[in-house]
This record gives C-alpha cells, structure tokens and sequence, in this order.
C-alpha cells in the first residue's frame, strides 16, 4: 500500500519501540517522515532500517523543551515541505509505589507524556492543512484501566487522552482529525526497563491480554491505520490496541 505517497509526517519518540517501528510503516508506504528524538544514535538506526519508497529526515529535541519543540516544528516544516500529520509517540514510563513517589517523578512524566505532546500539538498547527490534518496521540490502555505502582504514568496519559478527545472537537471545525491510539502491553525497550523489584506484579499476569504482549509493529499498524485516509470518519474516539484485555 502507498497511502503516504506525498504525505508528510512529523513523528516523535522515533528513536525505538513504537516510534521506531511506526517509522518504517509509514516509509513503507511512502510518506516522508521527520523523526525526532533526544537519542541521536537511536534516530540514526531508525533512518538506516526505514526502507521503501518514503524517506526520513531526522532531528534531535528533548519533547519537554518548549523552545527546542517551536524549533523543530519549523525545521520539520522546512524540510518535508510542509507537514500533514503529527505522530506524537514520545513518553517515558515510571513504575513506582504511591507512597515512593516524587514530585519530581511526577513532573517529570507530565514534562514528557503530557506537555511534550501538547506542544507539538500547538505547534504543528500552524502548519497542517485545514480539511486533511491529522493528529494522533499515543496514549495508554493505564489511561483508563487501573494498575499497581503506576499512578502517575497514568495519570499523565489519562491527560493525553483528555487533550485528544478535546482537540478532536475544537479542530473539527478546520476539518482536522484528532485520534488518540492507546496500547496495551507493548515490548519495547521502555517496558523491559520495569523491573519488578520488590513490587507484586502478579495482577499484571492475571490481566494480560487474551493475545499476549503486543509487538511494537502491531501498534504501529494502527496508527498507520488512524493516521490515514482509510479512517477520514475517525476522531476522537479512542482506538484501544489492547489484545483484548479489556474485553
């Protein structure tokens, strides 16, 4: 498929995991992607493994850095030609006790989840065309689904959530679609860092998805899929890739 022939796309957190991954689909089929990360090394092997008839172009930001961010967006713009659609994947994860938790990790989880997504939201609209934007957000299935010792990364996306389903209906008006997608359990070298420790995770076992841990292709699927014209009827609305473990 060329669904992205002539598209471009700004994309965030694209130096592993389901940025990484989200890259490459979108090359695949052709659209021109502006990846950006903090990982400078990161982003060069995501270039190298982005094969097909798209290209990439990639640039190194810290997501939490407002000036940095109004930078990029520019620099994007500048480079691809314009932009047509803003992957927002960038995000770190803590897993910490509610009674172990630092103001400093929660703000450090808003600075990146939730303002880091929020600025490029702000600022790529200058750019996306009114009647073909598309924004898509990546949120969480913790958004919404309670689970042990992650108070405050789900909070932060619980907030992504809240922004997209907002934006969707502010921007409905400039014919701009606005989609969170939130994933399960995904592998990726941010979930392989959560060690358990000292912490119970049995509940997770106990709710795993009826499919197992998603690979970071299968969610790059579906973002591919709402970034896309193939879902113009599609915002706000949150697209849960989950594997069932809501079900």
């Amino acid at each position: 498929m060329n669904r992205f022939s002539g598209v471009n796309v700004l994309l965030t957190g694209a130096a592993s995991g389901i940025g990484r991954a989200t890259v490459r689909r979108l090359v695949t089929e052709g659209a021109a992607v502006f990846a950006v990360d903090r990982d400078e090394a990161g982003l060069a092997e995501t270039a190298s493994a982005a094969i097909g008839p798209g290209r990439v172009v990639t640039g190194v930001v810290d997501v939490a850095d407002e000036a940095q961010v109004i930078a990029c967006v520019d620099d994007a713009a500048r480079a691809l030609g314009g932009i047509e659609v803003l992957v927002n994947v960038a995000g770190i994860q803590r897993t910490t006790p509610i009674q172990t938790l630092t103001v400093a990790d929660m703000r450090d989880l808003f600075e990146v989840n939730t303002i880091g997504t929020m600025l490029f939201c702000r600022e790529t609209l200058r750019h996306l065309p009114d009647g073909a934007g598309v924004i898509v957000n990546v949120a969480s299935t913790a958004a919404d689904h309670g689970n042990p010792y992650m108070s405050a990364y789900a909070a932060s996306k619980g907030a992504v959530l809240a922004l997209s389903k907002t934006l969707a209906a502010e921007l409905v008006g400039r014919g701009i679609r606005v989609v969170p997608v939130s994933p399960g359990t995904t592998a990726t070298p941010l979930t392989a860092a959560v060690t358990p420790g000292d912490l119970d995770f049995g509940y997770f076992n106990r709710v795993r998805s009826l499919l197992g841990v998603a690979t970071p292709e299968q969610i790059a699927g579906a973002i591919a899929f709402a970034a896309s014209r193939d879902a113009s009827y599609l915002t706000g609305a949150e697209l849960r890739v989950d594997g069932g473990s809501h079900t």
